[in-house]
């Protein structure tokens, strides 16, 4: 008997809405395992005003109930890691969100932004900011095996873009928490728990080829008066912008097929993560 398609839901909280859901859909189907994509905008970002019709038309607002009932669940980075957590005028509709997570979906995947929400939700990590940007592809290196990292190897290629990092003295205080790999100068890179149900990754991962390249261009028209820098090791010559390198694709492929692949293995269990 075929299985139903896995149900996973993606609560896309980025800045180029359509553009992550297109890049959602292609790493999430790419293997032999049908997938059933629910994606999902929270209805407390526009408390008091109109929905945009470029954010109602490929989104849907958020069901609770709904999200109780997927196989897996997905929250994307989202370029507000300067604000404290409960500056986020949404925050109490992602709590909800998380807490519903925490007790009901056996696989949860947080992105970037919604790696540090979920790693201070549910396990107390303090959040920092950076003295400078993180902002450019970088060789990871493998601390502890894990199964998502299965095919890849010391000194894969991940994209990072952030201007915050989760406190490690407090990752490392706490028994429940792994650090399994980082950029080589110790940079997060993927935070997991002891029971495979949560996943932190803090790498724009689901980025294509021009995803580094779109973020500078959208600073810059934001503030021109800033002189931002661009992404390192990202572009095949200095100078050429025109020709960006696409070196974590591997990464992308290998993470993404053996999340869904993980998915598919625990859809029906039943993993509540117990907050401090």
């Amino acid at each position: 008997m075929t299985k139903s398609p896995l149900k996973i839901g993606i609560l896309n909280v980025m800045h180029d809405k359509a553009d992550t859901k297109t890049r959602l859909q292609h790493v999430l189907t790419r293997t032999e395992i049908p997938v059933e994509l629910h994606f999902y905008y929270p209805m407390t970002h526009y408390a008091g005003r109109d929905v945009p019709k470029a954010v109602s038309s490929i989104l849907d607002p958020l069901d609770i109930h709904e999200a109780a009932t997927m196989d897996g669940f997905i929250i994307t980075g989202s370029p507000i890691e300067t604000l404290e957590f409960d500056q986020v005028h949404y925050i109490a509709e992602v709590r909800t969100l998380l807490k519903t997570l925490g007790q009901h979906v056996p696989n949860q995947l947080y992105l970037c932004w919604g790696g540090m929400v979920a790693l201070n939700y549910f396990f107390g990590v303090s959040k920092l900011i950076l003295p400078h940007k993180l902002f450019g592809v970088y060789p990871q290196t493998i601390l502890e095996p894990h199964p998502l990292l299965q095919g890849l190897k010391d000194g894969f290629k991940a994209p990072h873009a952030r201007y915050a990092e989760m406190d490690v003295r407090d990752i490392r205080n706490d028994p429940r928490l792994t650090i399994n790999a980082t950029t080589t100068k110790g940079k997060l890179f993927m935070v997991t728990e002891p029971t495979g149900t949560q996943t932190f990754v803090f790498s724009h991962i689901e980025y294509d080829r021009w995803g580094l390249d779109a973020e500078y261009h959208r600073e810059i028209a934001a503030h021109p008066e800033i002189d931002y820098a661009r992404a390192k090791h990202y572009y095949h010559h200095k100078n050429d912008y025109d020709h960006p390198k696409f070196n974590w694709k591997k990464t992308q492929r290998t993470i993404f097929d053996n999340w869904v692949r993980h998915v598919a293995d625990h859809r029906n269990e039943d993993r509540s993560i117990p907050k401090r």
